[in-house]
């Protein structure tokens, strides 16, 4: 069985050699890496500012990750597993370890640098939900930002988390909205409508598929769609919605696995409705867009 723990600068030991051992068959790189010019007390630094994890086997160390402080997330680096502990989901096991620190420290995602020349290890991270939000040279940025769920126990309060979602939307900015039928993604959409001040009334196009509402002062239009009728995502692209992206705010209701290619940085927003009528909202932010937006503050 493996354990994953957080460790200090105690088991600064223990992780430098797990790096070592980890990253010294990896094939070379230009710039060349800097795993193996860690030291133990650059180790012991590190997980003295920022901790770290160790992955243990029968006793035995077997995977590390280090964290670091990066303002509103927590980098993740020296990601390394044994040769002989690899294909055994010890990876997977260190990047959910992080993601849970990540929500117990108050961060609202994490960030990592992957090299371009390594194809599997950046699969292996948009696999856990990471995405590309910059790039250096060979070196990717990649970062996933943490769910955020909100409990709204009245349809008002669906329509008013549409609302604070409206205040903080500009133009170019994408909104995929899913979840059963009444669950309330009209509901949110005209919340959302009055937070950036268009043109109402905001109703579902479901029969026109979409519906273009004017800004009443100097902000970005809506643009409301309602996919349910769209079989995939060519008709959708038939509808030539790139050609507004760029100046309006783009709702598209039932989008999920349709929508996603209308742009990189996108919020995906999965409405529930219980037996109570109590609805959550479960949003899912990507792209560096909203990385230092406060999404947790829509409830």
């Amino acid at each position: 069985m493996t354990e994953i723990g957080e460790v200090g600068a105690e088991r600064a030991d223990e992780v430098l050699a797990v790096i070592h051992a980890s990253f010294a068959d990896r094939p070379a790189l230009d710039p060349p890496a800097t795993a193996l010019d860690e030291t133990s007390r650059s180790v012991a630094d590190a997980l003295t500012a920022g901790g770290g994890l160790l992955a243990v086997h029968d006793g035995e160390p077997v995977g590390t990750l280090l964290f670091a402080d990066h303002g509103p997330l927590l980098g993740v680096r020296r990601v390394g597993v044994l040769p002989a502990a690899r294909r055994h989901g010890v990876a997977s096991l260190l990047a959910e370890r992080a993601e849970a620190v990540a929500r117990e420290r108050g961060y609202r995602g994490l960030v990592l640098e992957a090299r371009a020349e390594l194809p599997r290890t950046v699969a292996f991270w948009e696999g856990h939900g990471y995405v590309q939000v910059g790039r250096d040279g060979p070196k990717l940025r990649m970062e996933r930002l943490l769910p955020v769920t909100v409990t709204l126990p009245k349809p008002e309060d669906t329509q008013a988390a549409g609302r604070r979602l409206g205040a903080l939307l500009r133009a170019g900015d994408l909104v995929i909205l899913s979840g059963d039928l009444g669950a309330g993604k009209t509901t949110f959409t005209q919340g959302l409508g009055d937070g950036l001040g268009v043109r109402g009334p905001v109703t579902s196009p479901t029969f026109v598929i979409a519906r273009v509402h004017p800004s009443l002062n100097d902000g970005p239009a809506l643009v409301h769609v309602d996919a349910y009728r769209l079989g995939d995502a060519a008709e959708l692209d038939d509808l030539d919605l790139d050609t507004d992206l760029d100046l309006a705010v783009t709702v598209v209701e039932w989008g999920s696995g349709l929508a996603e290619s209308l742009a990189g940085d996108r919020l995906e927003i999965v409405l529930h409705r219980a037996a109570d009528d109590v609805r959550t909202l479960r949003l899912t932010a990507l792209g560096a867009r909203w990385t230092d937006t406060d999404l947790s503050r829509l409830g």
